[in-house]
């Protein structure tokens, strides 16, 4: 966790940007993200220089050359303010762009971009540097952190009903569909790449020795584990640094409306999806994939994409993936038809509620998890709900830490899912046979199944009460008349 001076420090920089001219939240992230990716390949190379001189040998792989050294972060901040902004500008943009070569999708997302303060402000740039440089950044879990508190800056959704996925949830997630090194992971609606940087956190922790052992695993690490679409410029460079500052080189993060045509070659490619897509908005239905609309014929984003990740998935492949409630119990033709295609013809795993305020301040709409596993034979027999009552943060606009927390409890009891078998209706998880789910058209809304007991409220006998009342009544007399006596 980000100590509270750390978090001033990144308030101070937010607040230079602000003052500057510049407030749009995004772009004060994408602005700082450059600067936090410039110090970063620093710190990469320093890694690299020390090791090399401790063995006497020359460098391994160098991100920068002889010529180049003017371009460290270490060198940088030590300039005066106009030679900072001259060499961000017209040197270092071009250089990030040339780290990957020129066709990767890292290359591809930053050809436009650029620092976005005017000239004339240098000493702003100045300013914004030796604040970034005075923070602590030698923690792996330190850099998570602060770029999750710079993305917590996003304070509303998004046009198209895109928000910031909490990052304990997709944490939730993450752990329980367990990532391997053989995955390949895809997140359609990748936003700022959150799932998959949490799904490489946890191979990392997990499996590193692994995958760094073997070239094989190492070069699929680097390069195809990892793969989000999204059709928003700024959101992509973003995406594509997050992943880089967070250790994988070359991810596969392409410029992609996941819902139209164009996805057509996107098919049984990926064994893990995870991913929390747009919830609001219709699409033009012309516009629309037709392969999706032969699965559920609907203008609704959160249906197409539900079609999209039955589409993406290999056979065997797994989702985790959030929907609003109304996919769950939508009674439209559409949604039943969905419900029953995975129930039917895929396995259906699981059902998360999770409480209306996971995601405040965006938004207060109701979601669940929803974990399924494309089978194209059917396999679902029963389903596990749960109940998530509390996520560890009060469920205001505040979201301030509390102690209730449930999301330790569902890892532990998804784990071990044997001993649920004999739960009841009436307690905080559950199966439900899938024959029940089909009878009820295909309700997947654990208030359908859950029971509720209602304790049994006693009252005395009418008379008993009248008796009660006309005894207070005739001491209430009593000691109006002695007060009277007192007064006379």
């Amino acid at each position: 966790m980000l100590t509270g001076e750390i978090r001033n420090q990144v308030d101070r920089i937010w607040d230079t940007f602000w003052t500057s001219g510049i407030s749009n939240p995004l772009e004060v992230i994408e602005q700082i993200t450059y600067l936090l990716f410039i110090r970063r390949l620093d710190e990469v190379h320093t890694l690299a220089e020390n090791k090399a001189n401790r063995l006497g040998r020359p460098i391994e792989n160098p991100i920068f050359n002889e010529i180049q050294q003017h371009l460290r972060w270490s060198k940088l901040k030590n300039v005066d303010p106009n030679k900072q902004y001259k060499t961000l500008s017209e040197e270092i943009f071009p250089f990030m762009r040339s780290l990957t070569g020129e066709d990767t999708a890292f290359a591809k997302h930053t050809k436009d971009a650029r620092f976005t303060l005017a000239p004339e402000k240098a000493g702003i740039l100045a300013k914004v540097i030796d604040q970034l440089d005075a923070i602590p950044m030698s923690d792996r879990d330190t850099k998570g952190d602060l770029y999750e508190y710079l993305l917590s800056k996003l304070s509303s959704a998004g046009q198209n009903g895109q928000f910031r996925t909490p990052r304990h949830i997709i944490k939730l997630m993450v752990d329980l569909m367990k990532p391997s090194p053989q995955d390949t992971i895809c997140d359609p609606a990748c936003g700022t790449a959150g799932f998959l940087v949490a799904a490489a956190e946890y191979l990392y922790d997990h499996h590193r020795s692994d995958i760094f052992t073997n070239e094989e695993l190492k070069q699929h690490y680097d390069s195809t584990m990892f793969q989000g679409f999204d059709f928003d410029s700024t959101m992509l460079r973003v995406a594509s640094m997050n992943l880089l500052l967070h250790g994988i080189s070359n991810p596969t993060i392409k410029n992609k409306d996941s819902l139209s045509e164009d996805h057509g070659a996107e098919e049984d490619l990926y064994t893990l999806i995870l991913a929390n897509p747009p919830f609001k908005g219709s699409l033009d239905y012309e516009s629309t994939a037709k392969d999706l609309l032969t699965v559920v014929k609907t203008k609704k984003t959160e249906l197409l994409f539900m079609a999209l990740f039955l589409r993406l998935l290999k056979a065997g492949g797994r989702a985790a993936v959030i929907v609003p409630d109304g996919v769950l119990f939508g009674s439209s033709n559409a949604h039943k038809e969905l419900r029953k295609t995975i129930v039917e013809n895929h396995k259906l795993n699981a059902i998360i509620s999770m409480p209306s305020g996971v995601f405040k301040p965006y938004a207060g709409v109701s979601t669940a998890i929803i974990i399924f596993t494309k089978t194209n034979t059917g396999g679902t027999q029963n389903v596990w709900f749960y109940d998530m009552q509390a996520d560890g943060y009060s469920l205001d606009d505040k979201r301030q830490p509390i102690n209730q927390n449930d999301l330790p409890d569902i890892v532990n009891r998804w784990n071990k899912l044997g001993a649920e078998q004999n739960r009841k209706r009436t307690e905080q998880s559950f199966f439900v046979p899938k024959e029940e789910i089909a009878s009820n058209d295909y309700d997947l809304s654990i208030n359908r199944y859950k029971e509720i007991t209602y304790e049994e409220i006693s009252y005395d006998p009418p008379q008993k009460i009248l008796d009660e009342l006309e005894q207070l009544e005739l001491e209430i007399q009593q000691g109006m008349k002695a007060l009277r006596g007192m007064l006379a």
